[in-house]
Formats: C-alpha cells, structure tokens, sequence
C-alpha cells in the first residue's frame, strides 16, 4: 500500500471515530496536517466517493461476518433425515457429473 493510500486510509478513519462525515474536503485537510508529502487529491476523492453513506465502524466489527450463512447453511442438513435422503441426493450429483464428461461428448482436450 502507497504512502498517499495509507495517510488516507487513517484519516478516514479518524473522521469516522469522531462521527465526523467523511468528505475529500475533510480527507485533504488531516493529510495536510499530517504533513504527508505527495498526496494527489484523487485519493481523498476515491476514499470518500467510496465510503459515501457507509457506516465504517460497523464495516470493521462485521469484517469476518462470514459466520452466519454457515449456520443457515447447516439448519436444514441436520433436518433432514440420517440416510435416506444424502444417498440419492449423491447419486444424482454423480450421475449429472458423468453426463457433462468430455469424454461422452466425443472430444477430449487434445482432439
């Protein structure tokens, strides 16, 4: 990361600890006072342009969120019932995969 991504990466962040909206006009006037050398004005114009109405303290507290699709995701494998409905449901999936085989279609990746 470039020196000019990183001093704006901390000034939003900042901004946004102080509840302050997160504006390039904003951005341009922390980098200033940082004192950071060459930074071009497009930065605090993309940081902002992307941040634009996003809260960014519940952007950092939700960065693994991944979480909650798995649960949802396991809910209906344990409804279902032990055997019965795994075996054919695996059966098929097997049958579908040697279906779209290149083989059957009579080409291979060298022909």
């Amino acid at each position: 990361m470039s020196t000019a991504e990183l001093a704006t990466s901390y000034a939003a962040l900042i901004l946004a600890d102080d509840g302050v909206e997160i504006t390039a006009d904003k951005l341009n006037t922390l980098i200033q006072a940082a004192k950071v050398p060459d930074v071009e004005p497009i930065w605090s114009q993309l940081f902002a342009k992307a941040l634009e109405g996003k809260d960014v303290k519940d952007m950092l507290t939700n960065v693994g969120g991944g979480g909650a699709p798995a649960v949802v995701a396991a809910a209906p494998a344990a409804a279902a019932p032990a055997g019965d409905a795994a075996a054919p449901a695996a059966e098929k999936k097997k049958e579908e995969a040697k279906e779209e085989s290149d083989e059957d279609m009579g080409f291979g990746l060298f022909d």
